[in-house]
């Protein structure tokens, strides 16, 4: 049996065995946004968000920003005050350093100048490894509760990531990109370092030099900066 989530003003829950898959699923049929699938274990959280932006899609990955600040402060309000969050481009999720989670995104339609019918958010996070877990064989990866994160519950951690989120999206709505912009790149992992980047099409290498006014990742390689746009995260449907 799923467990009851509190949820905001219209959003709406669905447990579900693949919460992308059910979310995607729901979007296509044409469900209201606000829907977020979820399905919580002991060791593991995934959630997927569906919105109905109403602008191009270069403009509605802004979404992706918010679910990440939204992250960042439910993490805040929730963990230690002395564990650190922090992202990689676009949505990775790091605790002290150690990657734990992603935000990931996946649209009706991959044209960046086209309005998709629906975009939607995933969330996953790493909450225990198990008995059988061995932290010294993978010293990038960690949980929660390696973190000392152990008394955060992956039910409240959903509900205050949904409710955060939601006021970064209002942010969004009424003042655009800047602000989420600002809050992103203040807990933006590896500015000015080496980074390599998985991207569905592509691995790319460079040095991480900043963001465009979208969030598009400025990558320096060699003496040359290319955009990389966020447009360039969206996983296939």
């Amino acid at each position: 049996m799923s467990e009851e989530i509190s949820l905001p003003p219209l959003f709406s829950g669905l447990p579900a065995e693949d919460p992308r898959e059910a979310a995607i699923a729901e979007a296509q049929a044409g469900t209201d946004a606000g829907l977020l699938a979820y399905k919580i274990r002991p060791d593991r959280l995934d959630a997927a968000l569906v919105l109905a932006p109403e602008c191009p899609l270069e403009d509605a990955m802004a979404m992706v920003f918010a679910a990440c600040n939204g992250f960042g402060d439910a993490f805040g309000a929730l963990a230690p005050s002395e564990v650190a969050c922090q992202f990689d481009w676009p949505g990775g999720i790091r605790i002290n350093g150690a990657r734990a989670g992603e935000i990931r995104a996946t649209a009706a339609s991959n044209d960046p100048a086209r309005e998709p019918n629906w975009l939607v958010l995933t969330l996953r996070l790493d909450v225990f490894a198990g008995a059988d877990a061995n932290p010294g064989e993978t010293p990038d990866q960690t949980t929660l509760w390696e973190e000392g994160c152990s008394e955060i519950e992956p039910a409240r951690m959903l509900e205050s990531w949904s409710r955060h989120t939601l006021v970064w999206i209002n942010e969004w709505l009424e003042a655009g990109m800047p602000k989420l912009h600002r809050d992103w790149l203040g807990r933006a992992y590896g500015q000015g370092e080496a980074v390599t980047l998985t991207l569905p099409l592509e691995t790319a290498n460079g040095t991480f030099t900043g963001l465009d006014e979208k969030g598009g990742l400025l990558l320096t390689n060699e003496g040359n900066t290319r955009l990389i746009p966020l447009t360039a995260m969206l996983d296939e449907v």
